[in-house]
């Protein structure tokens, strides 16, 4: 059952689906990526006010080819200058079609803000033009570059925390997964996947009760599959198939009224069967993208507030 503040939204998306408005996949690309940016500046809160937001790149991951061109990155932080500590790594969603730096920005002047820690947003390349393997192969590639504490980003990492939401919070398992596999310069010390995508099951109850009618539809997944191209059976692109056992501390987050709820579910019960500390976290009522629209819905704030406590509780832990 939709919260009192979601109903009026999925109104409102179904009255302009009736009225013509055509779906996000019927869009030319252009297009697309240009009313997935909007959607912020009109159903999210503004962003805070931060000491420090700074574009700045990485190199990519393939040295002497078209791959190494640089990775935009944006750095967020309250404090000018900080001693010594961990950094979010963060991923945007928008199912590796959709998405970057000014996408994300507001939720991410609040996570890095709330959190008191410098906050990495990654622009990793998009499909179409770049299907799998360029955004694990990006995502990695930057917070390797990340762990080493670069001149660039004025500060000392002492551990990472990948962070991300839909797309991106596959892409935040899957880097969680080969940095634990093949460790960076600095520890992974926790990971945060906010309603991702772990694996190609499309069988799910969640998938029949909510592929429709709750923002993402059942057809939009589709074509960010067709546009991704990812293989079935790779941990790279369906996470849950690589290992879970001494895995860092999780903070996994579902939304209840959404159609790959149950995809996250299959991960959290996969790290716990494996023995890895997982604070699992179901927004009952709510819809995938609450991250995003927290003026349309305001109880998203609250949804968001507690991701972030949860993740404040798990950081705290470690020290």
């Amino acid at each position: 059952m939709p919260r009192p503040d979601v109903q009026p939204f999925l109104d409102y998306l179904r009255q302009a689906a009736a009225n013509g408005m055509p779906g996000i996949h019927q869009m030319p690309l252009v297009a697309a990526r240009a009313s997935y940016v909007a959607m912020q500046q009109l159903a999210d809160l503004p962003p805070e006010p931060l000491a420090v937001i700074r574009d700045l790149a990485c190199p990519g991951p393939a040295p002497n080819s078209a791959a190494n061109a640089p990775i935009p990155l944006r750095l967020y932080d309250a404090r000018p200058s900080r001693p010594p500590g961990p950094a979010l790594v963060f991923y945007h969603g928008g199912g590796f079609v959709l998405g970057g730096l000014d996408s994300h920005h507001n939720v991410c002047t609040t996570i890095a803000r709330s959190l008191d820690l410098p906050l990495i947003a990654v622009d990793y390349r998009l499909a179409p033009e770049h299907p799998f393997p360029a955004a694990p192969d990006d995502a990695e590639a930057a917070a390797r570059w990340i762990a080493q504490s670069p001149t660039e980003l004025g500060r000392t990492i002492t551990g990472l925390v990948p962070i991300g939401d839909s797309a991106g919070g596959t892409l935040a398992i899957v880097v969680t997964q080969a940095l634990m596999a093949q460790p960076a310069a600095v520890p992974v010390v926790a990971q945060v996947p906010i309603y991702p995508l772990t694996d190609e099951a499309t069988d799910h109850a969640s998938m029949a009760a909510f592929g429709a009618g709750f923002l993402l539809q059942s057809d939009v997944l589709e074509w960010f599959v067709g546009s991704y191209r990812p293989p079935s059976g790779d941990p790279r692109a369906f996470p849950v198939h690589g290992r879970h056992d001494q895995m860092p501390p999780t903070v996994l987050v579902t939304a209840g009224l959404d159609p790959i709820r149950d995809s996250g579910r299959v991960y959290g019960a996969a790290l716990v069967k494996a023995g890895s500390d997982v604070l699992f976290l179901e927004r009952k009522g709510t819809i995938h993208g609450f991250i995003q629209v927290r003026k349309a819905i305001p109880s998203a704030q609250a949804d968001t507030d507690a991701i972030l406590s949860a993740t404040r509780l798990v950081l705290d832990s470690l020290k």
